[in-house]
């Protein structure tokens, strides 16, 4: 007690610029060694209080954290795509030289088609485009829609997913894998977002629609930190602790995914894709040779 009492004094009493950069090495560890991240998963992980400078479990420790690591990425100590922000996106319209030009562009979005042998279709849903960017290139190579909520759905969201389902699915049971929070409102977002795809999709279609985080499961097994629910908030009155989906460790989320999906494919799929995805890419570069008239 003495010890922990006097490392607690230690760390008032430590300067303010001597604080900020144990709080800075703390970032850029926690993002080195998982990336990309966004900002409010860095922050969960800045308030373990194991850390040698954990920041309060608050808006206002959110914002610290928020503003060092802006300053962080302006002064070329981290990366810019180590963090992400699927909010916020630009919009882009492609230009090309010539044919050659644009052939060795297609060579890129080139994809063999992962799912033609497995037995089932697949989608991911999450609750927040934060969460979006932080399994985006996950399901980009393991092929699958993903769809950000962005709380509550809107109806064309969910009528555009039930109908690439009637539509690609070929007949395949359709599997969709959801993260989201564990909240009062969290837990009824996924139940009406099941309830308006099931109101579109072909009735020959079986859909299994599966809650993979945050699970009150998870939330004992990694201890992660909770929020008592607000007081007003009369929805869901067995929540008592809330946790954002963010609270769980980003490269633990991506695992659990990749994992998920990965069990409805194929053995082998996505190695057999690379090799057949290298192959078309190789004869792009010579269409583009020849376009050219290079020897």
């Amino acid at each position: 007690m003495i010890a922990l009492y006097r490392a607690s004094t230690l760390k008032r009493d430590r300067p303010s610029k001597a604080r900020i950069e144990v709080l800075d090495e703390q970032i850029l560890a926690v993002l080195e060694e998982d990336h990309p991240q966004s900002v409010r998963h860095v922050f969960y992980r800045m308030t373990d209080p194991q850390l040698e400078e954990p920041v309060e479990k608050s808006d206002r420790g959110y914002r610290h954290v928020q503003d060092r690591m802006e300053k962080l990425r302006r002064a070329g100590k981290l990366p810019f795509g180590w963090v992400t922000d699927a909010t916020r996106r630009g919009h882009h319209t492609p230009t090309y030289v010539d044919e050659a030009h644009f052939l060795r562009a297609m060579k890129g979005l080139y994809r063999a088609d992962l799912w033609q042998l497995s037995d089932y279709y697949c989608e991911v849903w999450t609750e927040s485009r934060s969460i979006a960017g932080v399994v985006e290139a996950d399901c980009r190579e393991l092929a699958v829609s993903l769809y950000p909520a962005g709380g509550f759905s809107s109806i064309t969201l969910a009528y555009e997913s039930a109908e690439a389902i009637n539509h690609w699915s070929d007949g395949k049971p359709a599997v969709i894998f959801y993260i989201g929070d564990y909240d009062p409102a969290g837990v009824l977002i996924d139940v009406a977002l099941e309830r308006e795809l099931r109101q579109h999709l072909s009735p020959t279609i079986d859909l299994t629609f599966r809650r993979i985080a945050i699970t009150e499961q998870q939330i004992e097994e990694l201890d992660l930190p909770t929020k008592p629910r607000k007081e007003t908030d009369r929805r869901s009155l067995h929540i008592v602790g809330t946790v954002e989906a963010e609270a769980m460790p980003a490269g633990i989320l991506r695992e659990l995914l990749r994992t998920e999906i990965e069990n409805l494919l194929p053995p082998d799929a996505l190695m057999v894709a690379r090799v057949e995805e290298q192959s078309a890419k190789d004869y792009f570069d010579r269409l583009a040779e020849i376009t050219r008239g290079e020897p």
